[in-house]
């Protein structure tokens, strides 16, 4: 895994490795994490980066926001509960050399806290695979104040999702067996 653009381009982030078997850990492969980024940086949604604050739920290697964060974004909060995940994002984070605009919230996505700061203008969101845990992280991340009234979702499954109440559907993209739907609150 590398980061695609930007200035972190062609830097290699830490890899996943065999790991902890339990962290099920599946981070997105580099051509989709750059045919998304080509998707947000083609203008269809404005420019959804630059000084974006970004929330990076469910953070697995933390390369989503990382690869944000090389393309211009202000600040990233990464959200992982996962042992090895957190290990992993902040090699990560310091191999970027990153700390200054990075921010890991070792907690469950499904249970944020209230936000105590703006609002993230960008959320990526990488839930397990069909287990149903996107729909409650977004809808914590709701309740909690950490989905600005114009924020762009980026939701990455298995297959097409339903949008949970508050959430309009603006497209979504299959790269093999990875949907990618691009969300906005109501």
């Amino acid at each position: 895994m590398r980061i695609i653009a930007g200035q972190f381009r062609g830097l290699a982030l830490a890899a996943v490795g065999k790991g902890d078997p339990a962290a099920h850990l599946r981070p997105t492969t580099d051509r989709v994490r750059e045919s998304l980024f080509n998707v947000l940086m083609g203008g269809r949604y404005g420019d959804p980066i630059t000084d974006a604050r970004v929330l990076d739920l469910f953070a697995g290697t933390g390369a989503l926001g990382l690869e944000a964060l090389s393309r211009g974004a202000q600040h990233v909060t990464f959200v992982e509960n996962g042992r090895k995940a957190q290990s992993l994002v902040t090699q990560n984070i310091k191999l970027c050399k990153a700390h200054d605009t990075t921010t890991i919230m070792r907690t469950d996505a499904t249970r944020l806290p209230a936000n105590p700061a703006a609002p993230y203008d960008l959320i990526f969101l990488d839930p397990p695979y069909a287990k149903s845990m996107g729909e409650k992280a977004i809808l914590a991340a709701a309740n909690g104040g950490w989905v600005a009234p114009n924020a762009l979702v980026i939701w990455e499954e298995s297959a097409a999702i339903t949008p949970p109440a508050g959430l309009g559907l603006l497209d979504s993209r299959r790269y093999g067996d990875t949907t990618i739907s691009f969300l906005e609150p109501l």
